[in-house]
C-alpha cells in the first residue's frame, strides 16, 4: 500500500482561501444533490404544463443515469488534468442543463436538458469530495467530509419540500433557474481560491475503458430504474439490458487490465482500504436508499399522512446523520484514526433495521422517529470514513479516481436495492390484496382517502406487512457490512499535506 505522506500534492491555498474553497464546493454539492429529488413534487405540474405523461419517469431517470455514468470519468480526468478545470466543465454543463430545463417547452426538451444537467451534476459529486483531498491534510479532512455528508443528506431530504414550495409561490421553472445565480456565485468563489493546475505532460486517455464503463453503468441504471415499471423484469428489454451490463463489465475488466492509464486501475482492489471501503460504499448506498425510499409509502398509505407531512416525518433521520457525522469528523481529527466508526456504525444500522421490521399501522410516531434517528446515526458514522480513509490510502495521482469509485459503488448499491426492494414490496402487496386492485392507481393516497374506513384499514395493514420484509434485507446488508468493517485496516491519517506538486 502506498504511504500517503509520500505522494505529491498541490500547494494548498492560505487559510482564508481554504474556507472559500470548501464553502464554494459545498454549495455546488448542495445544488447537485437537490436536483436529484427537488423535481419529484413538481412532476404533476410539469406534466399538466408540458404533457408527455408516458415519459414522466425519464425526468428523474435521465438525471440519475447521466450523473452515474459521468462520475467515474470526472474522477480520472480530474487526476489527469486537474480538479480546477474539471470543476469548471462540470459546473458549465450543470448550469447549461439547468437553464435549458427552466426554459423547456416540451417533455422531450426537458428530458434532454436533464441529461445535460446530470452530466454536470455527476462531476460535482466526485469533484467536491476530491477537492477536499487537494487542500486539506488527511487528519483534517474528516470534519469537512462530515459536513459534506450532512449537506448531501439534508439536501436529499428537503428537495421535495423545496420543489413543492417553488411550485406554490412561483412556477416549476424556478426549480431549475435558481441554480444559475447560486452556481455562478459558487464557481466564482472556487475559481478565485483554488490553485491552477501546472502539469503539462501528455496523457493517454483510456477511451475504450471509459466507453465500456459508461455502457455498463447506463444499462445497469436503466434496468434498475425502469424494470418493473416501464417493462417487466422478465421482458426482452430487461434481459437485454442486464446482458449488456454484464458484457460491458466483462469488457471493461479486460480493457483495464491492459490500459496504460486505466479509468479504474484494477490493482487498487488489492489494497485493503480501497477494497473494503468500496464494498462498504455499496452496502451503505443500498441500506440508505433501500430503507428510505419506501418509508413515505408506509407513512402515506398505512399511517395516513399527507405527502408533505411524510417528508417532514423523515427529518429525524437527517438529524441522526448530522449528529453522527459531527461526532465522526471530530473523532478522526483528534485521533487520526477511523476504523472504530464503521465498527460502531454498522451494528447501529443493523439494530435500527431490525426495529423497522416491527412497523405496523399502530406504530407510535415517536417510536418511528427514534428508529430513524438511530438509522441516521449509524449511517452518519460511516459517510465521512469511506471517503477520508480511501483518500488517505491511495497515491495522490489516483485520489480523484478512488473518490469517484466510492461514489459509483454507492450509487449502484442504491439503484439495485431500490429496484429489488420495490419488487419485494409489490409482490407482498399482490399477495395480500384483491387481484382486482390496481396498484398504480387505486393505491394512490387520493384514491385511498375516498374509500370506506374498513377498506382503508385493510390497505394500510397490507402496505405495512409488505414493507417490513424490506428491512430484514437491510439488516442482512448491515450484517455483511459489519464483517467488512472489521476487515478494514486502520491506516493513521497524516497530519499534513506532503510538500511539492
Amino acid at each position: 500500500m502506498s504511504n500517503p505522506t509520500a505522494n505529491s500534492a498541490p500547494t494548498p491555498p492560505d487559510a482564508v482561501n481554504i474556507r472559500l474553497v470548501i464553502g464554494s464546493v459545498a454549495l455546488l454539492l448542495l445544488l447537485a444533490a437537490l436536483d436529484q429529488t427537488i423535481v419529484s413534487t413538481a412532476l404533476p405540474t410539469i406534466v399538466a404544463d408540458l404533457g408527455g405523461l408516458e415519459h414522466l419517469s425519464w425526468v428523474v431517470t435521465a438525471y440519475i443515469l447521466a450523473s452515474t455514468v459521468a462520475a467515474p470519468l470526472y474522477g480520472k480526468l480530474g487526476d489527469l488534468y486537474g480538479r480546477r478545470l474539471m470543476v469548471f466543465v462540470s459546473v458549465g454543463l450543470f448550469l447549461a442543463g439547468s437553464l435549458l430545463s427552466g426554459l423547456s417547452t416540451s417533455m422531450g426538451m426537458l428530458i434532454g436538458a436533464r441529461t445535460v444537467q446530470g452530466l454536470g451534476g455527476g462531476g460535482l459529486f466526485v469533484l467536491a469530495l476530491s477537492v477536499v483531498g487537494d487542500v486539506l491534510s488527511p487528519s483534517d479532512r474528516g470534519k469537512v467530509q462530515a459536513m459534506f455528508a450532512a449537506v448531501f443528506s439534508v439536501s436529499s431530504m428537503i428537495g421535495p419540500l423545496v420543489g413543492g414550495w417553488f411550485v406554490q409561490v412561483a412556477s416549476w421553472n424556478w426549480i431549475f433557474l435558481i441554480n444559475l445565480p447560486l452556481g455562478l456565485a459558487a464557481v466564482a468563489g472556487f475559481g478565485l481560491s483554488f490553485p491552477r493546475q501546472t502539469r503539462t505532460h501528455r496523457h493517454a486517455i483510456d477511451w475504450a475503458g471509459a466507453a465500456a464503463l459508461s455502457i455498463g453503468l447506463a444499462a445497469l441504471t436503466l434496468v434498475t430504474s425502469l424494470g418493473g415499471q416501464s417493462f417487466g423484469w422478465t421482458s426482452l428489454w430487461a434481459l437485454g439490458l442486464a446482458g449488456l451490463a454484464l458484457a460491458a463489465l466483462a469488457g471493461f475488466i479486460a480493457i483495464e487490465s491492459r490500459a496504460a492509464e486505466p479509468i479504474l486501475p484494477l490493482g487498487l482492489f488489492r489494497q485493503n482500504v480501497f477494497r473494503n471501503t468500496s464494498i462498504l460504499s455499496f452496502l451503505v448506498g443500498a441500506s440508505m436508499l433501500g430503507a428510505l425510499t419506501f418509508l413515505p409509502v408506509y407513512l402515506q398509505l398505512s399511517v395516513g399522512v399527507t405527502p408533505m407531512v411524510s417528508g417532514l416525518l423523515l427529518a429525524p433521520m437527517t438529524a441522526g446523520i448530522i449528529i453522527a457525522t459531527t461526532v465522526c469528523g471530530r473523532y478522526m481529527s483528534r485521533t487520526a484514526r477511523y476504523r472504530l466508526m464503521p465498527i460502531i456504525g454498522m451494528p447501529v444500522v443493523l439494530v435500527s433495521a431490525l426495529a423497522l421490521t416491527q412497523l405496523s399501522v399502530d406504530t407510535n410516531l415517536w417510536g418511528f422517529a427514534a428508529r430513524l434517528v438511530a438509522l441516521g446515526f449509524g449511517l452518519g458514522l460511516l459517510f465521512p470514513v469511506l471517503t477520508t480513509a480511501v483518500q488517505n490510502s491511495v497515491p495522490r495521482e489516483l485520489l480523484g479516481t478512488a473518490t469517484a469509485s466510492g461514489v459509483m459503488f454507492r450509487q449502484i448499491g442504491g439503484s439495485l436495492s431500490v429496484a429489488a426492494f420495490g419488487a419485494v414490496m409489490t409482490a407482498g402487496l399482490a399477495g395480500q390484496l384483491d387481484s382486482g386492485v390496481n396498484l398504480a392507481s387505486e393505491m394512490a393516497p387520493q384514491a385511498i382517502a375516498a374509500l370506506p374506513a374498513e377498506a382503508r384499514a385493510a390497505i394500510g395493514s397490507a402496505v405495512a406487512q409488505a414493507i417490513t420484509p424490506i428491512y430484514w434485507w437491510v439488516a442482512l446488508l448491515a450484517l455483511i457490512g459489519v464483517g467488512f468493517a472489521l476487515l478494514l485496516r486502520d491506516v493513521p491519517l497524516a497530519d499534513r499535506l506532503p510538500p511539492g506538486r
